[in-house]
């Protein structure tokens, strides 16, 4: 008896989807749900799991073959014995054995990197969480492993003579030679050309869609984070031990942007068609970064949810972007979004926007500078804050306005959380 092993029902909107690693090889004994497949499609990575105990008796779609939904990829043999069976033609013969022992505790970019370098999991040294190994893992083995360059400079005068070819070939070590005020020039530049991802390619088409689409402007203000920090450094020990979760910024600015969506509808909308469409709730989209590109889960609700519901929404969907477990209705919808390049060190920048959104918030490092206050100067820690709008439905005196409202609720946190 066998059971096909099928490419799950995709998203809405999602015609196909790769697939991106094969955990089990031809032969190989399986259990039923355990992790045999992962699919990437342009928004999410689907994890397929067995359908049946038994024996992977065929793969039908290597690793990098596009599938569509419902397409049978592999076949399991019910009660069978391990035995050597067919599986998919690599894309590429290789004399030397290729074959990559696939770790369950590696994200499907560790996966892919290890792959491509014909790595063993058990050899790489890991750092994530529960011993998961992260692609940055897999990097830092890479680097590890080549050998440092046998290198002899040696400067010379604008008009020395060129070494010849003959004594280049007999000389024990590389000699590059430099003009004294002139940068090295390495002799080896080498080049990779890798296909771009599915999550990569549909971040490109929206970013472009956005650009061409829409008609974006940005405004600035900047914002006193110190009573913020403050609030967050009297009250960080005792939130953690009573919620769980670390208090940071992000939740601030996640209440203050409800609030301000609340007042200001016109920034809660989006353009259809020929209509605008004005939403009655607040889905604010937060950008993270993870190892596969840029993803915007969304906050249901938010203006009902409290700092540390937030904290726990926003780590849960950090964790579940780092492993690629996010569902398409995590990362679906969304009425504003909220972008941080403060935490990579931003000092300033345009965020742009996620369509059919009509604005989008962009944070910053922050940062001590000084500010005149009742004419006196002083310094105080400042953030740049930039919202980027969809001039076709919103004024920019709305625009102007809303951000404004965003910089008074985080100076005077109380009346936030208070509702005042």
């Amino acid at each position: 008896m066998t059971t096909e092993v099928r490419v799950p029902e995709l998203p809405e909107s999602v015609s196909d989807g790769v697939v991106v690693c094969w955990h089990k090889q031809a032969g190989d004994v399986i259990r039923r749900d355990e992790a045999l497949v992962d699919i990437e499609t342009d928004k999410v990575v689907l994890e397929v799991p067995a359908p049946a105990d038994g024996v992977l008796e065929k793969i039908l779609f290597a690793d990098g073959d596009t599938v569509t939904a419902d397409q049978i990829i592999g076949v399991i043999k019910a009660n069978g014995a391990a035995h050597p069976a067919e599986q998919a033609p690599a894309k590429e013969s290789k004399p030397e054995d290729d074959t990559v022992k696939a770790s369950p505790g590696a994200g499907p970019a560790a996966r892919r990197l290890m792959a491509e370098n014909r790595l063993d999991a058990d050899e790489i040294k890991a750092s994530g969480k529960q011993g998961r190994v992260t692609k940055g893992d897999v990097l830092s083995h890479l680097e590890n492993q080549q050998p440092p360059a046998e290198t002899i400079v040696e400067p010379v005068a604008v008009n020395a003579e060129p070494v010849s070819a003959s004594a280049s070939a007999s000389a024990p070590a590389q000699v590059v030679r430099l003009t004294p005020g002139l940068p090295e020039i390495e002799e080896d530049r080498p080049q990779k050309r890798v296909p771009m991802s599915r999550l990569r390619a549909r971040v490109a088409e929206r970013l472009l869609q956005a650009t061409q689409g829409t008609a974006m402007l940005t405004t600035f203000n900047e914002v006193n984070m110190a009573p913020i920090k403050s609030l967050r450094d009297r009250h960080r020990e005792s939130f953690e031990k009573n919620h769980g979760v670390r208090l940071g910024f992000m939740s601030f600015f996640v209440r203050a942007a409800a609030e301000a969506l609340k007042r200001h509808p016109d920034i809660n909308a989006s353009i259809d068609g020929d209509d605008i469409v004005y939403h009655g709730f607040c889905d604010i989209g937060v950008a993270i970064s993870t190892d596969r590109g840029l993803v915007v889960p969304i906050l249901r609700n938010a203006e009902y949810m409290s700092l540390a519901e937030i904290e726990t929404d926003i780590l849960e969907f950090a964790n579940r972007g780092r492993d690629g477990k996010l569902s398409m209705d995590d990362i679906t919808g969304g009425t504003f979004s909220i972008t941080n390049g403060g935490v990579f060190g931003s000092m300033l920048s345009t965020p742009i926007l996620n369509p059919p959104q009509s604005a989008i918030l962009g944070m910053h490092k922050i940062q001590d500078r000084p500010v005149v206050e009742d004419g006196v100067i002083v310094i105080r820690p400042i953030m740049y804050l930039a919202l980027t709008y969809d001039h076709r439905s919103v004024d920019g005196k709305s625009a102007v306005t809303f951000l404004k409202t965003i910089v008074e609720l985080l100076e005077d946190p109380a009346s936030m959380l208070l509702d005042l």
